[in-house]
């Protein structure tokens, strides 16, 4: 067996995949013109141009106005219960065991919709996907940075009710520069006070000591991205001596500039001086990338063994927010499908 062929049938794990950004093209356009949403073009392959970012994608901003149509298409529950379980049909065809969702419930507020709807409509269809796709799923909630303060305290008084049931965690993502994590301290006290997880986007855009903030006053137990610790040496050193995993996503990371090409991200570093890295694709669709993907890019541009690649899916289950015992049967699961390949 070829070494792409023993890639796309390694069992996998993603820890880092926001639901908006991972949505089928097809079906943003089929809501769309069902909702009488306007949309630039019906011509699908022309039309996945306007929700996939191309090769050369020059910036964020690029990278962001790809959601514009995909936030509108899922201001209703029975849509975001459709996006929810064909993003997990899509995954098991990919030999995907375990994935965290997370999604901001008040970006589909906007129409109508309470909390508790959207909230539900996606543990609904990741249960039911336990069933029918046999992927194991947890949820995490997004406090989005630009909000106010009181609206993240919100996502978390309202979410401690879904604790148990599907929900495991709460994050932080948006505008790093203008909105420090430290704005919503008092969010992230109170969700550890419940018994939330927490993880943190930060160091994504080049300010380093968001990561420092968010470990120690949003109580961060993992970081998305962190790409950025390595621009200072005593920040690595936190990273390292804290036992912080980053949840990193390699092709994000390059279109949307974070680093400049694929060669330059410091995940091989981090992964040879012993930091937690674990792969995750961060948005699927708007990124046109899978996890077989992130894996053979980091093989080809990065010198990355079938080891390298087996470690970090273990560093995946061990800094998973799943329970004691389902990170037992996920690393049985794991161990025998390696071996057999």
């Amino acid at each position: 067996m070829n070494v792409q062929k023993k890639i796309e049938r390694f069992p996998k794990i993603d820890l880092h995949c926001h639901l908006d950004g991972s949505v089928r093209p097809e079906t943003i356009l089929e809501i769309a013109l069902k909702e009488d949403i306007h949309v630039p073009t019906t011509k699908i392959e022309a039309f996945k141009q306007h929700t996939q970012v191309a090769e050369d994608c020059s910036s964020l901003k690029e990278y962001l106005s790809k959601f514009a149509l995909t936030s509108d298409v899922m201001q209703k529950s029975e849509y975001i219960y459709r996006i929810t379980d064909e993003l997990l049909e899509d995954l098991s065809n990919e030999n995907v065991k375990y994935i965290e969702i997370r999604f901001a419930p008040f970006l589909h507020m906007e129409k109508g919709m309470t909390f508790e709807e959207a909230v539900e409509s996606v543990l609904k269809a990741m249960e039911e996907g336990k069933e029918k796709y046999g992927i194991l799923s947890k949820l995490i909630l997004i406090c989005m940075r630009r909000h106010s303060p009181e609206v993240s305290v919100q996502i978390v008084e309202k979410g401690k009710a879904y604790l148990g049931k599907g929900v495991v965690a709460i994050d932080l993502a948006g505008n790093e520069h203008d909105f420090p994590p430290e704005l919503h301290k008092k969010a992230f006290q109170l969700a550890k006070e419940y018994g939330f997880h927490r993880t943190v986007h930060a160091g994504e855009t080049g300010i380093p000591k968001n990561i420092i903030t968010a470990v120690e006053e949003l109580k961060a137990e993992r970081i998305g991205h962190g790409i950025h610790a390595y621009l200072n040496e005593e920040i690595l050193e936190f990273v390292k001596e804290k036992k912080i995993p980053l949840e990193m996503c390699i092709s994000s990371n390059v279109q949307t500039k974070a680093v400049e090409g694929f060669e330059d991200h410091p995940i091989k570093k981090y992964l040879d001086e012993g930091i937690a890295v674990t792969i995750n694709t961060d948005n699927i669709t708007v990124s046109n990338t899978t996890l077989a993907k992130e894996y053979e890019i980091l093989m080809n541009k990065q010198g990355f063994t079938l080891e390298d690649i087996k470690q970090t899916i273990i560093n995946g289950i061990n800094a998973s927010f799943a329970s004691n015992e389902e990170k037992e049967e996920l690393t049985g699961i794991f161990k025998e499908e390696f071996f057999k390949l």
